[in-house]
């Protein structure tokens, strides 16, 4: 959704009513999780995709009829194994969709969360999916404030609690509550998408290597930074736009930086005068991935240095060094692919080896 909402802003900008399917519910090996969004809009044109190709053609004809003035539909694809290549999931696996029409009318809300989305301004949007509410309405839930409706008021105060709760997490998935917002019952089901800022990636040592790490950092969605105490290296014009570039000696930046549980640290200095005050403050504070570059005599050297700074095994368990997955990886371009596989592997419990060698699902089930 965060992917199509620059253009979704637009279209609803322009007054164009525009069907929108959203996925809130998987099972098995789906290829896409929940949050993830397709829309069709004027001239029957495209953006987003749910589910890979496996059944975007159905969804295109739901979501031509429900922007033309249809009632928002709940519907579910699936594996069918009498005919594996009719309408459904191929892979196996299943998916649910809210298919529902966005009109100033419909969601008054849409504009402000694409603008906040934006802008990096943290939202929820709380969607009806199913129950006695009506399907489709949205309310758009801020840390200070909220815009619409999801029919009752006590169901809006009570999603709007969650919400935030949810939001401090960075947090997607559907929750359950009675007519009202009783939270022992269950028959109204609310899908809720927040959009938290994009997770930081902090990159430090302005060398070569860092301009391909940033580089794929951005690609895959971070927000980053590079730091470097040397300000001849740390120049914008050696790195890709949009990518903060920052002449500071790299503990003393981090210490006056915040960071939370989704933040990745990429150390590429391999020097000690840098690396090891660097990493004493990194590995005490919270992190998604903490990584260091060096050969295997470098990390034992730094191992050493940082146990004799006062580090626990428990801390410097954290610590990924040499950086990245072994790919043969020999270019600055080759590492940084090397580098953003071992962070993704880590987010969802990938294993990193090859998939003709594991068994199981390839996409398997990830509670929300």
């Amino acid at each position: 959704m965060r992917d199509v909402l620059p253009v979704l802003g637009r279209w609803y900008a322009a007054g164009v009513p525009f069907g929108l399917a959203t996925v809130v519910q998987v099972s098995r090996s789906a290829p896409r999780d929940p949050g993830a969004a397709m829309a069709v809009g004027p001239d029957e044109k495209v953006v987003g995709s749910v589910s890979g190709g496996c059944v975007e053609g159905a969804v295109f004809e739901l979501a031509q009829e429900v922007a033309a003035g249809g009632e928002a539909r709940l519907e579910t694809f699936g594996y069918s194994d009498e005919d594996a290549f009719a309408v459904g999931l191929t892979c196996g696996g299943e998916i649910t969709l809210l298919v529902r029409a966005v009109t100033a009318e419909r969601d008054p809300g849409f504009g402000a969360v694409a603008d906040s989305v934006a802008a990096g301004e943290p939202v929820t949007v709380a969607t009806v999916t199913d129950g006695p509410a009506p399907r489709g309405a949205a309310l758009a839930v801020w840390p200070d404030r909220t815009l619409g409706t999801l029919g009752a008021s006590g169901l809006d105060a009570a999603v709007t609690a969650d919400a935030r709760g949810e939001l401090a997490l960075g947090a997607t998935g559907l929750r359950h509550y009675g007519p009202e917002g009783q939270r022992r019952e269950d028959s109204v089901s609310v899908f809720l998408q927040s959009f938290a800022p994009p997770p930081r990636m902090l990159v430090f040592g302005a060398i070569d290597y860092a301009a391909a790490v940033a580089r794929i950092g951005d690609f895959l969605g971070y927000r980053v930074t590079v730091c470097d105490a040397r300000p001849v290296f740390a120049t914008p014009r050696r790195f890709p736009e949009g990518v903060e570039v920052v002449a500071e000696w790299p503990h003393l930046y981090l210490r006056d930086t915040t960071t939370d549980e989704r933040t990745v640290i990429c150390v590429l200095t391999h020097d000690p005068k840098f690396d090891v005050p660097l990493l004493t403050e990194a590995l005490r504070r919270p992190a998604a991935y903490i990584g260091a570059m060096g050969s295997r005599r470098t990390h034992a050297d730094r191992a050493e240095r940082l146990a004799e700074a006062g580090l626990t095994e428990r801390e410097l368990s954290r610590l990924r060094s040499p950086v990245g997955l072994d790919l043969g990886a020999r270019t600055p371009e080759e590492v940084a692919v090397s580098v953003a596989a071992e962070i993704v592997a880590l987010r969802w419990g990938g294993t990193g080896a090859p998939l003709t060698a594991t068994e199981g699902a390839v996409h398997p089930y990830r509670s929300s």
